[in-house]
C-alpha cells in the first residue's frame, strides 16, 4: 500500500498555528492569563512612573522574568497535555505531516498569545512619548529582550507539554526549571553558589554559561546600544529555544511512535 504523500512543511505549520490559535480563545483561561499579565505589568511600570517619575520602562523589564515564570507554563502547559489526555494527539501525529511542522505551528500559536501580552503594554510607550522624550532606542531593546526571553520560557513550556497528559504536571515542571534558569542569573545566587564552593566559581560559571536572566539583562540594561552587544544575547536565547523545541520534537515523535 502506498504511502500518503505528507503535506508542505510550512503548509502544515501555518494549518496548525491557525487551528491551536482558535482554540485558545474558544475558553476564557487565554483571555483571563493575557489580562492579568498585562495588569499586572502596566500597574508596575506605571506605579514606578508615578513614585520615580521618569520616562522609562525599566520596572516593567524587571518585573517580566517573575511574571513569565508563571505567565509562559500556563499558556504552554496545555499545548500537548490536552491532545495527549484527550487522545487527539493521535490523530495529530498519523496524519501525512511531518512531526516538527506540528511542533512548530503550536509553538507559533503559543508564540502569538505572548505577543498580545507585549502588545498590551504598549500605550505605556505612547504615554511616556505624550509626556516628554523617552529613550526610545532602549526601550526598543527591551521589547526585544522580552519578545527573545518569552520565546525562550514557551518553548521550555510546550516542551515540558510533550511529556506530561497532566497540565498541571507540565505546569509544575516548566515553572520550576523557569525559575532555576533565570534564578541562577541572579548576583545572590551566584554569590552563595560560589561561596558554597569556594575557588570553583561555579556560581558565576552557571550565572554566565546557563541563566537566561543575564542575556536579558544584557540587553535590557546595555548602557549604549552597538550590534555585538545586542546581537549575542538574542542568540544565547535563540539557542535555548530551538534546543527545547528539538526537544519537543523528539517527545512528540515519542508519542508518534
Amino acid at each position: 500500500m502506498a504511502e500518503h504523500k505528507r503535506l508542505p512543511f510550512v503548509q502544515t505549520a501555518w494549518a496548525v498555528c491557525a487551528r491551536e490559535w482558535n482554540a485558545a480563545f474558544d475558553s476564557a483561561l487565554a483571555w483571563l492569563t493575557i489580562a492579568l499579565a498585562v495588569l499586572a505589568l502596566n500597574a508596575t511600570a506605571l506605579n514606578e512612573f508615578f513614585l520615580a517619575g521618569r520616562l522609562e520602562l525599566r520596572a516593567l523589564f524587571e518585573t517580566l522574568p517573575m511574571v513569565l515564570v508563571v505567565l509562559a507554563p500556563a499558556l504552554g502547559m496545555r499545548l500537548w497535555s490536552e491532545d495527549l489526555r484527550q487522545r487527539t494527539a493521535e490523530l495529530w501525529l498519523t496524519l501525512p505531516v511531518r512531526t516538527g511542522a506540528i511542533v512548530l505551528g503550536k509553538y507559533l500559536a503559543l508564540l502569538g498569545l505572548y505577543t498580545l501580552v507585549l502588545v498590551g503594554t504598549l500605550p505605556l510607550v505612547i504615554l511616556l512619548c505624550q509626556l516628554g522624550d523617552p529613550p526610545l532606542l532602549a526601550i526598543a531593546r527591551g521589547y526585544l529582550g522580552a519578545l527573545a526571553l518569552g520565546a525562550a520560557l514557551l518553548a521550555i513550556a510546550g516542551f515540558f507539554s510533550t511529556l506530561h497528559a497532566e497540565a498541571l504536571s507540565a505546569f509544575v515542571s516548566a515553572a520550576f526549571t523557569a525559575f532555576v534558569l533565570l534564578a541562577l542569573g541572579d548576583a545572590r545566587v551566584m554569590a552563595i553558589l560560589d561561596g558554597l564552593l569556594p575557588g570553583s566559581g561555579l556560581g558565576s560559571l552557571l550565572g554566565e554559561r546557563v541563566a537566561l536572566l543575564g542575556a536579558y539583562q544584557e540587553l535590557v540594561y546595555a548602557p549604549s546600544f552597538d550590534w555585538i552587544s545586542t546581537l549575542l544575547p538574542v542568540l544565547r536565547l535563540l539557542l535555548v529555544t530551538l534546543l527545547f523545541l528539538w526537544g519537543a520534537q523528539r517527545g512528540a515523535a515519542r508519542n508518534r511512535a
